[in-house]
This record gives C-alpha cells, sequence and structure tokens, in this order.
C-alpha cells in the first residue's frame, strides 16, 4: 500500500532568482512506502557512500566556537528536543545560500524561523512527514544541503543507518530535533534561565542558555558557551562578557524554570518555546 505525497511547502521560491531544489528529488516522496522503507526503487546505499561535496557547512558567529569547523557534510547532528536550538543550526548554511527543509515540526513559526536567520526563500516545510518519513528525508537529503528532522516515531537501527548512508553519499547534514544513537555530534542546552518577567509580572522576552557541543572523532572534546537564546529581538547571539555567566547552578535542570524567589518552577520550557515559536508564526 502507498502512501500519498505529504503537503511541501516552497516558501517564495524563487524571489532571489535561485534555483530550487530538482522536483524529482522531492516528488520521489510520492513513492513512499508507508512501512518506512528507504529508497526502495533504488535498493540501499552502497558501503559507506561516497560524499558528493567536501568540506562544512558554515554556522551563525554565536555557534563558531562550539562548531569550529562547522557542520561537517555527510554527518548527523543531534540536537535533543530544542526546536529553535535546531533552527539556528540551520541558520548559518541557509543564510549561505544553502536550501533547508524542515520535517516533523508543525508549530514552527516562519518569523521565528527568519529571525534566526533562516531565509524563507530557500526553505521547504513539511509539517507532517507521515508514515512513510525515512523515504521522504531520503528525498530532502537528496535536493537540500541541510534537512532538519523531528521523527515521528523511533527510527530502527536499519532505519537510521541507512538514512545516514543517504546523508554521506550526498554530503548532506541532518540535524535531528530528538536522539539519534550514530550521531557524530550532539549539541544540547544544559542550563537556561528567561528573562523578561521582573518582579513576578511581565513578558518573557529572550533566554539564556548554556549550550553544550561533543561528539566524535574532532568534536570529541566538550565546548560550552552561553548564548542568547533567543535574545529581545529573536536573534541567536553569544552572551556578552559583560554580563558574566548566569549563576544558575543548583536551580531549575533544562526543562524547568525558576523565577526570582517567588519558587515558581516546573514550568515546560519546551512548551514556552513551542507557544513562542507558534505567535511568531
Amino acid at each position: 500500500m502507498q502512501a500519498g505525497i505529504v503537503q511541501v511547502t516552497s516558501l517564495s521560491p524563487r524571489q532571489d532568482g535561485g534555483r530550487p531544489p530538482d522536483g524529482r528529488r522531492v516528488a520521489a516522496a510520492n513513492g513512499m512506502a508507508s512501512g518506512g522503507s528507504v529508497l526502495p526503487d533504488s535498493g540501499p546505499p552502497s558501503g559507506d557512500g561516497v560524499v558528493s561535496g567536501t568540506g562544512a557547512l558554515p554556522v551563525l558567529p554565536a555557534l563558531r566556537e562550539l562548531l569550529p569547523g562547522g557542520l561537517q557534510r555527510g554527518s548527523v547532528v543531534a540536537a535533543g528536543g530544542w526546536s529553535l536550538l535546531c533552527l539556528a543550526l540551520a541558520a548559518g548554511a541557509s543564510a549561505a545560500g544553502s536550501w533547508c527543509a524542515i520535517a516533523g515540526l508543525p508549530d514552527l513559526g516562519v518569523a521565528a524561523a527568519a529571525d534566526t536567520g533562516l531565509d524563507p526563500g530557500r526553505l521547504l516545510l513539511i509539517a507532517d512527514p507521515g508514515a512513510g518519513w525515512p523515504q521522504l528525508v531520503a528525498s530532502l537529503l537528496d535536493g537540500c544541503d541541510l534537512v532538519v528532522l523531528r521523527p515521528p516515531s523511533r527510527p530502527s537501527a536499519q532505519v537510521r543507518r541507512r538514512l545516514e548512508a543517504v546523508t554521506r553519499r550526498h554530503g548532506g547534514v541532518l540535524v535531528v530535533a530528538g536522539d539519534w544513537a550514530g550521531a557524530q555530534c550532539r549539541v544540547s542546552v544544559v542550563r537556561q534561565e528567561w528573562t523578561g518577567i521582573g518582579a513576578g509580572h511581565g513578558r518573557l522576552r529572550a533566554r539564556r542558555a548554556q549550550v553544550v557541543a561533543d561528539g566524535r572523532g574532532a568534536a570529541a572534546r566538550p565546548r560550552a558557551r552561553w548564548l542568547w537564546l533567543p535574545g529581545p529581538d529573536g536573534a541567536v547571539t553569544v552572551v556578552a562578557a559583560a554580563l558574566g555567566e548566569p549563576e544558575i547552578s543548583g536551580g531549575p535542570a533544562a526543562g524547568e524554570l525558576g523565577i526570582g524567589e517567588l519558587g515558581i518552577g516546573g514550568l515546560d520550557v519546551g512548551g514556552l518555546e513551542r507557544q513562542g515559536a507558534r505567535s511568531a508564526g
């Protein structure tokens, strides 16, 4: 039984005269199997694959100390459940002219994506990749330099290996909003604090977050930096040295929020992030 094509939205695809991805590549999702097999018509990717292109995709200036070599082509980057962090990881390549696709983030706000640096004119959005998402992601990797994915279901080891092979073969980067056992690099928020509440009232306006990057090979040594994620203007920047590192050690863990001395904790920060992205969209 074949699944129908999911809706793929290209935002202002030709506004700057750039060439969108080959329609055949995304349209290949028409034939994706509902069972989630990858590339059923062309057979499994062979061996380690051949990376089409060398080097790395650029990252935002705020992320250069965390990822000094950029995002290595042919690699998988796991960013946990942090949607905004995933957008920040994609923004450098997008601003440099790469086509990017985002699949499985239905609450994504386009304005929030643009604030982080993503170019809406080179962005494909797939809100619901459906049951055949592995085939869809493989097709997107064939046509885009970078794909951000939140898998709708936990991938099997076989699906992971085959998508990793597709990523290597096309020389792209797969950024996963979630866990991925074979990821070459992992980037995560380990501590955070929101600003704007004041003395128990006001609006959340910005978040300072301690972001850690580690992985395998050249990325094996962990690096940590404090970032505005996002800043008051929605952009992702380095926290100025004059502000110092927020003293939040021993406070709420990532995913919780303590405000002043009011004892307000346990707020769903992931939900706040999604709500903010939805409002910005």
